[in-house]
């Protein structure tokens, strides 16, 4: 594969990371030989929230932000442990970038979903487009702080097969929880017919079991990039088209910061839950918990 159209289909897309328009289609990607040997990694089971299930967006590398939505959420106490008991939590991906905690947040979820499993709960973490941008070496939107993260070797651990690519290999691009479907971006058109294909994609890529991307890594449409949801006009028959298809009610996503906080559109059936809570925005701190009617919860910093 082409390093140069990879760059320049990175390129092309996160010149348009946070905006309100949809980006221009990337450059297509030559295939890669295939691999000699077969993707080990299987699909992750599933997660039956029993009682609590709540939804956190776009966290960004700030790790106090990050406390404030747990506790907001009545997840953690004051020395950051769980008491959420069965809570499920769904964090829709970006931990990485624009400041410096991302090791962090990610060790601190990481041990938060042990604790909550042991109490019949679950911290859920999705890939997000910053995700997958790092493990390609794309490190536009990295802070001098976290250019010196993960043990001074950012280049080497995020790359597919390093030790922290293998971690976020443990995570998925899309979530369906009960009733609802979670992802980074939104899981309309073609991608409604291709979820298990999608996620084990992208974690065999970035385990280094895989040699070609995923497709999920450029596509203007897919889970991590499409902002067809995050505007103020959404296609609310497509929404509803993909949700049926997907046995679904709702559909949670992140990705495009909303201005007036956690909102719903197309009968509820859509729910945008990036406010902006990491510290580069100074949004609000709202996390959305998945209950009938769903309802806001806030917190404060």
């Amino acid at each position: 594969m082409s390093a140069r159209l990879v760059t320049l289909a990175l390129v092309t897309l996160a010149s348009c990371d946070r905006g309100h328009h949809e980006p221009a289609p990337p450059p297509p990607i030559s295939p890669a030989p295939a691999a000699g040997k077969a993707c080990t990694l299987v699909a992750n089971p599933p997660v039956i929230a029993k009682h609590r299930l709540v939804a956190i967006g776009d966290l960004h590398g700030d790790l106090g932000g990050t406390r404030s939505a747990l506790r907001a959420a009545n997840a953690i106490d004051d020395s950051d442990h769980w008491i959420g008991g069965d809570l499920v939590i769904v964090q829709t991906g970006d931990v990485l970038d624009r400041a410096d905690d991302e090791s962090q947040i990610l060790d601190l979820l990481a041990r938060l979903d042990g604790e909550a499993r042991k109490a019949g709960g679950a911290v859920i973490q999705l890939l997000g487009n910053h995700e997958l941008m790092n493990a390609a070496g794309d490190f536009r939107y990295v802070t001098p702080g976290g250019a010196k993260d993960f043990d001074g070797d950012r280049a080497h651990e995020l790359a597919p097969g390093g030790v922290w690519a293998k971690r976020f290999a443990e995570h998925d691009v899309i979530a369906i929880v009960g009733d609802v479907v979670f992802s980074h971006a939104g899981v309309l058109g073609d991608w409604v017919g291709k979820v298990d294909a999608t996620n084990l994609a992208a974690r065999c890529w970035l385990d280094g079991q895989a040699a070609e991307p995923p497709d999920v890594l450029h596509a203007q449409d897919g889970p991590v990039w499409t902002r067809a949801l995050g505007v103020e006009q959404v296609d609310c028959p497509a929404l509803h088209v993909a949700l049926q298809r997907l046995h679904a009610r709702r559909m949670v996503v992140a990705h495009t910061v909303q201005p007036r906080g956690i909102n719903s559109t197309c009968d509820n059936e859509l729910w945008r839950i990036d406010v902006g809570l990491g510290k580069e925005y100074g949004g609000p701190i709202e996390v959305l918990e998945l209950s009938d009617p769903p309802r806001v919860l806030t917190g404060s910093r």
